[in-house]
This record gives structure tokens, C-alpha cells and sequence, in this order.
């Protein structure tokens, strides 16, 4: 358990493990319901449940942004190889569906508690069209939470501790020369900001060329925020970092700080407007009725999301969203 520092709320570590299981049962809602493509996610989902239209849309437009900047990055015209690291995982299986399309990078690592890792690793170990695509080599050990192969990692790890970290890329083989995508979908919110801070001075630290993607909750103090956090902080999940970075200004400076050369903010509102491909937008919205703009609106300036860019060898000038 950690303290809130505004006193009361704590954040428990198996009540956040467990938002883990919701974002699998909102990607597969959606999945279902033909958002997006994914021939893997039922595989890690114990019972489905299908979402309102709303929690359909808002999860669609998270999906849409990371795989569309992922694209954007793994299009990155260099001949080197790169790799990707996802802090947080979860049971998320975007490496297999890369694989599947042939856009796999040379080394995805994943990273998150040990009692998560372990029950990815029983899964994958489990079903055989996940466990042939890691290779013949591949290791799986379901105690250790741990998978080793020669394009796919998976380490049990507590990412506040940055020793352990360190250690991570050697056990890992990353290399911290190549061009790298780091992936932290609502993580380090949960985290005290001593620790995220920590966690993103080291990212800058380590990787020269690289684009951190980050994924969280905005604006606690309006009427909306304040309902959005006591929901959380009724299920354990106390957002602990959200008063350090409650604004778009303020995840980029968080970024700055640490070290990191630029860093846009966006709300997921001017995401889904701007961004998001404007004939995936007319598709999505054709699949279900929907009638709640209002609150859609409001929900959608609640998130955002922030990259941060290092670019010692000048390959992301053209990167991310419209330019202004």
C-alpha cells in the first residue's frame, strides 16, 4: 500500500494490477464489436463483458493514437533496427499482432509486476498459437514470470526501482543506441511522482534516440476530475501522481525536467478530432448508436496523451501529431 501525500486514499498494488484485467475486457468489448482487429486478447480475457458505447469509443481512441504513432515510428526510415519496451504491460498483445502484419521490431520487452507476468507467461505457455510464434528456443518459466526469445522478453519487474532497471537491459539486450519506443499506458500515474520522475530521467538517461509514449489522467479539480478519481480510489486505485502533472503543461514539463529534448500534449478530445484517421472515425461511429456527446466530451479532456522525443540521430523530425 502507498499513502496519497493529500492524506487518506492509498493506492493498493493488486487493485491497480486489476485495471489491468479491465483494460483487456474493454479491448475485447470493442473487438467484438468491430473497432479493431485483435486475435488474441479473448485468449486473456476470463469473462466477457460487453461495454457501453462510450467506454467502446474512449477505449477505440486510446488503441487508435498508440497504434498510430507506433506505425509512425516503426516506419522511421533508418537501417537500423529498432525495439520497443512497454512499461506496464499488462496482457496487452500488440507484439503478436505486429508479428502477424510483418511490422514486429527486432526486440519488444515487456515489463510489469511478477504477478502479472506470471499469468501471461501460463497463458502464453498455454495456447499454442501464442507459444509457436515465440520460436523454438523460447523460455517460459511461469514461477520466474519470465519469458526469454530471441524477438520477445518478458520480466517481472518493480519499475520504481531504477537499479533493477538498469539490469533489465542487459539481462534484456536492449540497446540503448538504437532507435527505441518506450509504451506507458496509465502506469506511472499510479506511481508517487518521486518515482515517475525517477523512471523518466532514466528512460532519458538510457535511450538517446527514442519517443516515450505516455497515456494518463488529466485534470482532477474540476467536477469531473474529482468524480473520476474518488471512482478509482473506491476500487484502491488512487491516482498518486495526478497532482504533480494535472495539466497538458505540466506532463511536458515533466519530461523536460528529466531531461528528455521536446515533448507534445495533447487531450484525447483534439486526438479524436485531429488526428485519428477521419474515415476510421466515420467506420467507428457507425457500429453502435451512441448519444452521450456530453459526457464523451467531458471524458475525452480528462485524458491525454504525451510523447517525448530524444532524437541524437535526427530521425523524428517529422514525428507525432499535426504540427501547429
Amino acid at each position: 500500500m502507498e499513502r496519497d501525500p493529500r492524506g487518506g486514499a492509498h493506492s493498493s498494488t493488486a487493485a491497480v494490477q486489476a485495471t489491468n484485467d479491465d483494460a483487456a475486457t474493454s479491448k475485447l468489448s470493442c473487438v467484438n464489436k468491430g473497432y479493431m482487429k485483435d486475435d488474441y486478447v479473448q485468449l486473456f480475457v476470463r469473462k466477457q463483458i460487453r461495454r457501453a458505447p462510450i467506454i467502446n469509443r474512449g477505449y477505440y481512441a486510446r488503441w487508435a493514437v498508440l497504434r498510430k504513432l507506433l506505425l509512425q515510428f516503426l516506419n522511421t526510415q533508418t537501417d537500423e533496427k529498432k525495439q520497443i519496451l512497454s512499461l506496464g504491460a499488462g496482457f496487452d498483445t500488440n507484439y503478436f499482432q505486429l508479428l502477424d502484419e510483418g511490422i514486429s521490431p527486432h526486440l519488444y520487452v515487456e515489463l510489469d509486476f511478477k504477478e502479472v507476468t506470471s499469468k501471461k507467461a501460463a497463458i502464453i505457455e498455454h495456447y499454442s498459437q501464442l507459444r509457436e510464434k515465440l520460436g523454438p528456443d523460447a523460455s517460459i518459466s511461469r514461477d520466474k514470470g519470465e519469458i526469454i526469445s530471441n524477438n520477445y522478453k518478458l520480466l517481472p519487474i518493480d519499475l520504481r526501482d531504477t537499479q533493477k532497471l538498469d539490469e533489465m537491459i542487459i539481462k534484456t539486450q536492449l540497446d540503448p543506441s538504437l532507435p527505441t519506443f518506450i509504451i506507458a499506458e496509465c502506469v506511472l500515474i499510479y506511481l508517487d511522482p518521486v518515482s515517475t520522475k525517477s523512471i523518466v530521467s532514466w528512460a532519458s538517461r538510457s535511450f538517446s534516440t527514442a519517443v516515450f509514449f505516455l497515456y494518463e489522467q488529466i485534470h482532477p479539480d474540476d467536477a469531473f476530475g474529482e468524480q473520476m478519481i474518488r471512482n478509482l480510489e473506491s476500487r484502491g486505485c488512487a491516482l498518486l501522481g495526478i497532482n504533480a502533472t494535472p495539466t497538458l503543461n505540466s506532463k511536458k514539463q515533466l519530461f523536460l525536467d528529466q531531461g528528455w529534448k521536446r515533448c507534445v500534449a495533447w487531450d484525447m478530445l483534439r486526438i479524436y478530432d485531429e488526428f485519428i484517421d477521419t474515415h476510421e472515425r466515420r467506420r467507428i461511429e457507425r457500429l453502435e448508436l451512441f448519444d452521450e456527446f456530453e459526457e464523451w466530451h467531458m471524458m475525452q479532456e480528462h485524458y491525454c496523451v504525451a510523447y517525448a522525443i530524444n532524437d541524437d540521430k535526427g530521425l523524428f523530425e517529422n514525428f507525432g501529431f499535426p504540427k501547429d
